[in-house]
């Protein structure tokens, strides 16, 4: 195996598995949703005709359809197979984001952003779940899997942040043309990739849905479910304020908001491999949920006030730290309250969960900075706005690690009472 081998150890074996290379090459794709977007949006004001509140609608509207639409595609998945979806999710996310460079009517860019939102559903979960297909057999391989196929997207997250941050000096629409790599990778996957599992099985009717229902109601695992929207939610804070804050307030340009957006990626990237040596540090993960949550908020606030780039940078390596760790653990704490034939239906709750804190997040900042600004004139209200919805977020977050701490993990006949 060579260089791979010396890289990665035994886990290079997974590397030789062309499904997997055509998943590591999608996973590409999957992040640029976000991070193409965060570094350009104080430069998009202009060309679009709107405001530094309004313009975080552009996060708001790509994330919501995930909210309802991951459980569904998750199904749809099942039924059809993972090739169909990914491939579908991908055309339409690409092309969508290209056709974004084509106009400058608001809301036809919000029109195409939402369709970008329903295209990166069927991307990212058929991505992991895939994954999971293509491994079943071996356990130690779907855990070397996933963490490689987390590297493909940690790469991009440290990339394209930058060449966003780059382009966007030339002309405020050649960053959308990033996108452009979702439609050959749809291609690819179309020509190469092979269909991992057997489709059209029977659906295991509404007992299933009856249990999985029962199962989010109990307090431990609905306040995972709440707590899960949490880390999105502040993440997602940065990076819509995030150029608004380096641009506006800092007077530096948008490349050193795409540097620190993938600085911010790098840091998280590096911290969720580290989650389980700090998890084992502890009795309980009541701290570790704790922390990280008080570091991602911590570190947006430090951007917000911050009076250099230099401090600027500080604070979202530390909260980009913090949204690795505590992102992981909540996945963790998810996948471990379930059983087996639940634990696909509970996940997916939960990623909507986290995709519906990505979606309030610059709505709600975006309502207190507009609703501050006359009182505190806009430099004070994005300060002063940010830190209070970040304060929100983060008294959510430890009222559910308190309520997670104080009830145990249910059990397959505590759901199944519940259900009947």
């Amino acid at each position: 195996m060579g260089i791979l081998q010396t890289l990665f150890g035994d886990d290079a074996r997974v590397l030789y598995e062309r499904n997997f290379q055509l998943l590591l090459l999608a996973s590409l794709s999957s992040p640029l949703g976000a991070s193409v977007v965060s570094p350009i949006l104080e430069g998009l004001t202009g060309p679009l005709g709107t405001s530094s509140t309004q313009i975080g609608l552009l996060m708001a509207v790509f994330t919501a359809p995930a909210i309802f639409l991951i459980p569904v595609v998750g199904v749809v998945s099942d039924r059809v197979g993972r090739k169909p979806v990914l491939t579908a999710g991908l055309l339409l996310f690409g092309l969508a984001g290209l056709a974004i460079s084509l106009t400058t009517e608001f809301r036809v860019v919000l029109g195409l952003r939402f369709l970008q939102g329903v295209g990166y559903t069927g991307i990212a979960p058929v991505l992991i779940t895939s994954v999971g297909d293509i491994f079943a057999a071996d356990d130690d391989a779907e855990a070397a899997a996933q963490g490689l196929r987390f590297t493909a997207v940690g790469l991009s997250l440290t990339l394209f942040p930058v060449l966003s941050g780059a382009l966007v000096v030339l002309a405020w629409q050649y960053p959308f043309f990033l996108y452009g790599l979702a439609v050959p990778t749809a291609l690819v996957v179309f020509l190469l990739f092979e269909e991992p599992t057997a489709v059209g099985d029977e659906s295991e009717g509404d007992d299933s849905i009856g249990a999985l229902l029962s199962l989010a109601s109990h307090p431990r695992v609905a306040a995972t479910l709440v707590g899960r929207a949490i880390p999105s939610f502040l993440w997602f804070v940065f990076l819509t304020y995030n150029s608004v804050v380096v641009v506006r307030l800092l007077g530096a340009n948008p490349g050193v908001a795409g540097l620190l957006v993938a600085a911010a990626s790098v840091a998280s990237s590096v911290s969720s491999t580290q989650s389980g040596r700090i998890t084992t540090a502890f009795d309980t993960r009541v701290v570790p949920m704790l922390v990280s949550t008080l570091a991602v908020g911590g570190g947006v606030v430090a951007l917000a006030f911050a009076p250099s780039t230099l401090v600027a940078g500080l604070g979202v390596v530390v909260a980009g730290a913090g949204f690795g760790v505590g992102l992981t653990l909540y996945r963790s704490a998810l996948t471990g309250s379930a059983p087996v034939d639940l634990r696909g239906g509970l996940v997916s709750l939960g990623e909507s969960s986290g995709r519906l804190g990505s979606t309030v997040a610059p709505v709600l900042t975006g309502a207190v900075i507009a609703f501050a600004t006359p009182a505190l004139g806009e430099a004070a209200a994005i300060r002063w706005g940010i830190l209070g919805v970040v304060a929100a977020g983060v008294l959510v977050g430890v009222a559910s690690v308190v309520v997670v701490d104080r009830y145990d993990v249910p059990t397959r006949a505590t759901t199944v009472t519940a259900a009947d």
